[in-house]
């Protein structure tokens, strides 16, 4: 048994032990933007074979929330991690990951024109993105989704411009009828969205209606209904349930794609963690077909 022993432990021994591969991120990059006259700080993850390979990858677009900045999803949401773990594990096929700041813009353009992120992000930096990193660099490789008031940029996005991307994963989105915004109005709670958008309590301004997620949705010409696939996500106790139930509402009555999903939990990163896992997968498999 002994000189058996000597025999296979060397043999063991001598297997090669596969560590998990990781990523790389960088929450340092600048991107000098034209539009806005500034420089627009973003992160970006690369997949753990990007420097090994010379393919071109699927790139997420994923926008960050209200008070955030590009790094909150690095350091919060995890999603170098999340995104290593999936990989490694065979679950997603490897993907880029770019987070750009968006200070508190609500990823638009306000109603003076004055300030145009969205023009910004749609015409300057997608574009930088996939010029600069091996992106694929069409629709069928171009994912968009975000947490809050990047839920809400990624089905703006995503209604805008359905030919830009193919899947759009928005989380605990900051969607809001029409009542909720006038009542914030008058609370004087409205995150910024009379700068934003102008108007009143009394009346919402034709800025508002061009930028309401529900508004645009019920506005959708049929030949967009299939064009992108949805995947809605918002926990039961999260603040904003009465916006997403309302979009699902509408999505369901107008027979437009989409999955819906009401999990436990409310506006945390704990609950964004776990939507970004899930998202992930849902966006590979949108990908992949």
């Amino acid at each position: 048994m002994k000189k058996l022993l000597l025999i296979i432990l060397p043999l063991v021994l001598s297997i090669p032990v596969f560590a998990q591969q990781h990523g790389k991120i960088f929450d340092d990059k600048i991107f000098k933007s034209t539009i806005l006259g500034r420089d627009v700080n973003y992160t970006v993850y690369l997949p753990p074979d990007y420097e090994l390979s010379s393919r071109k990858y699927p790139v997420l677009f994923l926008l960050h929330g209200y008070s955030d900045d590009h790094t909150g999803w690095m350091h919060y949401g995890e999603m170098n991690r999340i995104a290593d773990e999936l990989v490694n594990e065979g679950k997603i096929t490897p993907m880029i990951i770019v987070v750009a700041d968006a200070k508190k813009t609500w990823y638009v353009n306000n109603h003076t024109n004055t300030e145009r992120y969205e023009d910004m992000y749609i015409t300057e930096f997608i574009p930088y993105m996939e010029k600069t990193y091996r992106a694929r660099g069409n629709k069928l490789g171009r994912a968009i989704g975000g947490l809050s008031m990047g839920g809400y940029g990624s089905l703006l996005y995503a209604l805008k411009y359905p030919d830009l991307f193919s899947v759009c994963v928005p989380m605990s989105a900051a969607v809001f009828t029409d009542e909720e915004v006038k009542a914030r109005f008058r609370e004087g709670e409205s995150y910024g969205f009379q700068n934003l958008f102008g108007g009143t309590a009394e009346k919402l301004s034709e800025h508002w209606y061009k930028n309401s997620i529900i508004d645009i949705v019920k506005n959708m010409p049929d030949s967009n209904k299939k064009s992108v696939n949805f995947y809605i996500d918002c926990g039961d106790d999260d603040f904003l349930y009465k916006g997403n139930s309302t979009l699902h509402i509408v999505m369901r009555n107008l027979n437009i794609d989409h999955e819906y999903r009401v999990r436990d939990g409310a506006h945390t990163w704990t609950y964004w963690r776990q939507c970004l896992y899930d998202g992930l997968i849902y966006i590979n498999k949108c990908m992949r077909h």
